[in-house]
């Protein structure tokens, strides 16, 4: 039997925050307020798959170490779910500390003094 099966963007997606979220290191998603910006992207074209994830970090984490542990993961869970190899997968530390609980979205709460456009608070 001739055919073709497919898997969504929005699937592929979802296994890929479901694999970060695994990540030791990892506090969660982060969202954009912005419409249509999520915290993980799927793109697609002419085969290849590319993912982008954008991520909140534990406090005192090595970024770097995360990152390349998130993009294992999720190329390793795209491949026994989806049996897709992405042909890249970004990640994008937008954030470090706390999440609220239950939440993929960063906090309101910022460190004094850290930040574009904040002074260090003075003793």
């Amino acid at each position: 039997m001739a055919g073709q099966a497919s898997i969504s963007t929005e699937i592929l997606a979802r296994y890929a925050a479901d694999a970060a979220r695994e990540v030791d290191g990892v506090r969660g998603l982060a969202d954009s307020p912005l419409p249509r910006r999520h915290a993980v992207r799927v793109s697609g074209g002419n085969g290849s798959v590319r993912v982008e994830l954008h991520l909140v970090t534990e406090w005192g984490a090595s970024i770097p170490a995360v990152g390349r542990r998130v993009q294992e993961r999720v190329r390793e869970c795209l491949r026994r779910m989806a049996d897709v190899e992405p042909a890249a997968v970004e990640v994008v530390v937008d954030g470090v500390g706390p999440v609220s609980v239950g939440s993929t979205e960063l906090t309101e709460e910022r460190r004094p003094g850290l930040g574009p456009g904040r002074e260090r608070e003075q003793p």
